[in-house]
């Protein structure tokens, strides 16, 4: 049974009542960010139950010591891990000498949050009984300003209900703080200096071995009735904190408010010397605009994001509501202003995982943010891997691969390989065909064909070289296979040609020939350049295209269909839905020895090569593909549900796709996997957004061209997205009588609607 709590609404993230069992699976659910910063719904005030602990800051990291039971030649050295920053959002409060805890109040009512994802605020109240029999009011409301991207802004109210009551608020920072994560226990920051200045309070600090430093600020001040209390009564300081104490009378019915702006200034952003007069010249800034100035920018920001990027649906409010928090989160991890920075998987929401950086980016994120966005966020996420070419030589280096080749990391902060499970790090290599995937994707999308001659065929012939050193020839096949790899479906380790990296590996040698020929003959100085620097010969790329064209794949005779690896067909094939349910997911039952001798799948694997590469099939062989596939899929990968949507939409199982698009929209808000408390499930978020666009609206490019199929469940009445393509903005409306498109001021544009040629103007 999955989680049911979270109230449907179209534009809000809704939790009524109080229960503590659900308190670290709602602070992962109502997190908020701006790409900057972000942080986990914990309370302001003291909690003493069960609670998950997290601030994070985008870029920051520690390279924790890789920890394995057998040390292996060619294991990471670190496992990046996103650090828990110290707590600038912590307000102490006391009720006639009493905290306020919701762990031993008396009794709790009226419990409600809300994360307004239309307007980008977060909101918690309450009515409580202290235990010294105080009834109170709280209201408590959180943002993280997207403009002003390195302060966040708290109100705090509070009003007794059946008494007067003296009512003591303790605003504070505090750097003692630890990862939930963490290898060794390693102490990942260092505190510097602690000092007050007024109403503000400042902590320095940097973090161990990769010396980020860090400025974390405050500012407060206490309001009731006509009164602003600016200077605290009492200010305490001690080894790793710094806080203030407000005193306030407050009369039965009234209410008192503390005002709260913090944030961090980074040494990745200014100079490090700096830190503390940037965070006094911003607290100037916010201070003076006031909470409420602050907060209605805050909503101007977001309606501009919706704008573009929302996707409305009328008739089913949880689907409605499931794509809409997948928007939200992914706009609150990664805004495009900073091309240092990436898509975290669980971006700022927890810490699992470790690094910023998957192969996820490019299968999934690319796509929306290039298409909700402008093209130009999408080059800056390639313009990132292209940074990162030299570490990823390193990396293929360190496994002993040589002249140039490059593997990309399956995780990584700086390009560096720092993922420490061997049949991740050393097998699962088709990451590599991911990133030459995204390029021509993006190239496909905006036409923009100057990437590659200036960044992109650098990386395509690194990917290439690393895929021709990686196979072995197969005298017994007369082909060229690939052996001990992990492909997508991480249920299946060290096998034996695995189809999706076979293939994709195949494609890459093929698509970095083509691309070399494109710039020997449109962009001769950046051919001469790119052979000077990579001194790539013709020999070489004679062998590129031997082993492109005598790859092995696996196929079965007798299914009709390409064999995930050499040896499923080996395996005892019991579909999923003969499981026994109390043993699902399989990942949190069953040994690893027993999941890697099982049929199950646990994302699209096969399949993901038949969504990359729809085109190279025809409709009777995806239909075959899926049909074999997919009665063992388990779906415990948060990336596999969408690709499936595409699929089953395409194959017009509008049934079965609906079915996946809520799997994947609400797979955190229903905790479809029993794990949400971890965090969210950022980048496969941008997968919630493909199952609508690509699988119901059936947007593809043909022949250059815009292409739609679009469809619609039968649970809804319309609905709605937008699509900037190569500067045009597109808003295509479906609904079940028919499909609309309407398009911005400018040029005619030619698109498809079911194969056949319309004219937008």
């Amino acid at each position: 049974m999955n989680q049911d709590y979270i109230q449907p609404n179209a534009w809000s993230i809704i939790e009524e009542g109080f229960d503590k069992d659900r308190v670290k699976s709602s602070e992962s659910l109502f997190s908020i960010g701006n790409g900057a910063m972000g942080q986990r719904a914990n309370f302001e005030e003291t909690y003493s139950g069960p609670t998950f602990q997290g601030s994070y800051i985008a870029g920051v990291y520690y390279p924790d010591k890789t920890r394995v039971g057998w040390w292996k030649n060619g294991y990471p050295e670190y496992f990046a891990k996103v650090l828990n920053a110290p707590n600038w959002i912590g307000i102490d409060v006391e009720i006639d000498g009493i905290p306020l805890d919701l762990a031993t109040c008396s009794h709790i009512k009226n419990f409600k949050r809300e994360l307004n994802m239309k307007e980008g605020w977060y909101r918690r109240n309450f009515v409580a009984t202290t235990p010294n029999n105080v009834e109170i009011e709280v209201i408590a409301t959180r943002f993280l300003s997207l403009l002003q991207d390195e302060v966040g802004a708290i109100k705090f109210e509070i009003k007794p209900i059946n008494t007067d009551a003296e009512v003591v608020l303790k605003p504070y920072l505090d750097a003692g703080i630890t990862n939930e994560d963490s290898n060794w226990d390693d102490k990942f920051w260092n505190t510097t200096k602690i000092s007050s200045e007024k109403n503000r309070a400042f902590i320095e600090s940097h973090t161990m071995k990769t010396n980020f430093k860090v400025c974390t600020f405050m500012q407060a001040k206490m309001v009731y009735g006509n009164t602003t209390k600016e200077a605290p009564d009492s200010i305490n300081e001690s080894e790793l904190s710094v806080g203030f104490e407000f005193s306030q009378k407050v009369k039965k019915g009234e209410q008192v408010a503390l005002i709260k702006f913090g944030g961090y200034t980074v040494d990745r952003n200014h100079e490090a010397n700096q830190l503390k007069k940037v965070a006094n010249t911003l607290l100037d800034q916010v201070f003076s605009l006031g909470f409420d100035a602050l907060l209605d920018e805050q909503k101007k920001a977001w309606a501009s994001v919706w704008e573009m990027s929302d996707i409305h649906i009328e008739g089913d409010v949880k689907a409605q509501q499931g794509i809409r928090f997948n928007i939200f989160q992914l706009n609150q991890t990664y805004t495009g202003t900073d091309s240092r920075l990436n898509i975290g998987p669980k971006g700022f929401t927890g810490e699992k995982y470790g690094g910023s950086t998957y192969w996820d980016t490019e299968a999934y994120c690319i796509p929306f943010y290039m298409a909700t966005k402008n093209q130009d966020i999408a080059r800056k996420l390639l313009k990132y891997r292209y940074n990162h070419l030299e570490r990823a030589i390193e990396n293929a280096e360190k496994l002993g691969f040589k002249n140039g080749a490059a593997l990309y990391p399956m995780v990584t902060m700086n390009g560096e390989e720092c993922h420490n499970e061997w049949e991740i790090t050393f097998e699962e290599i088709h990451r590599n065909g991911a990133i030459a995937f995204a390029i021509f994707n993006y190239t496909r999308y905006t036409q923009d064909h100057t990437y590659i001659p200036e960044m992109g065929l650098e990386v395509l012939i690194g990917i290439a070289r690393f895929w021709q050193q990686r196979v072995n020839w197969s005298t017994n096949r007369n082909k060229y296979v690939m052996l001990g790899v992990t492909g997508p479906n991480e249920y299946e380790n060290n096998v034996n040609n695995n189809w999706y990296t076979n293939y994709i590996a195949k494609w890459c040698l093929e698509y970095a020939l083509e691309q070399l020929d494109h710039v020997q003959q449109n962009y001769t100085s950046d051919y001469k350049r790119i052979l000077d620097k990579t001194k790539l010969t013709n020999d070489e790329t004679g062998l590129w295209k031997k082993v492109a064209d005598q790859m092995y794949l696996p196929y079965s005779e007798q299914h009709g269909v390409y064999l995930q690896q050499d040896g499923f067909l080996d395996k005892d094939l019991v579909p999923v839905e003969d499981l026994n349910k109390k043993e699902r997911p399989i990942n949190q039952h069953w040994s690893w020895d027993r999941i890697l001798r099982s049929p199950y799948i646990k994302q699209a694997d096969t399949l993901q090569g038949f969504y990359f590469f729809e085109d190279h099939f025809t409709d009777v062989e995806l239909e075959k593909h899926f049909d074999f596939y997919e009665p063992y899929t388990v779906h415990e990968s948060s990336l596999s549900p969408c690709v499936h949507s595409v699929q089953a939409a395409k194959l017009d199982r509008m049934d079965q796709a609906y079915t996946f698009y809520l799997r994947t929209s609400r797979l955190d808000l229903d905790d479809y996997n029993k794990e949400v408390e971890e965090g969210l499930h950022i980048t496969s978020m941008a997968g919630t957004w493909m199952s609508i666009v690509e699988g119901f609206g059936g947007m593809r490019i043909k022949n250059g061209k815009l292409s739609f199929a679009p469809k619609i469940p039968k649970q809804w009445e319309k609905y709605s997205f937008k699509i900037n393509f190569r500067e045009r903005i597109l808003k295509v409306t479906v609904a079940q009588d028919g499909t609309t498109f309407d398009i911005d001021s400018g040029e005619t544009l030619e698109i498809l609607v079911n194969g056949e040629s319309v004219l937008l103007s």
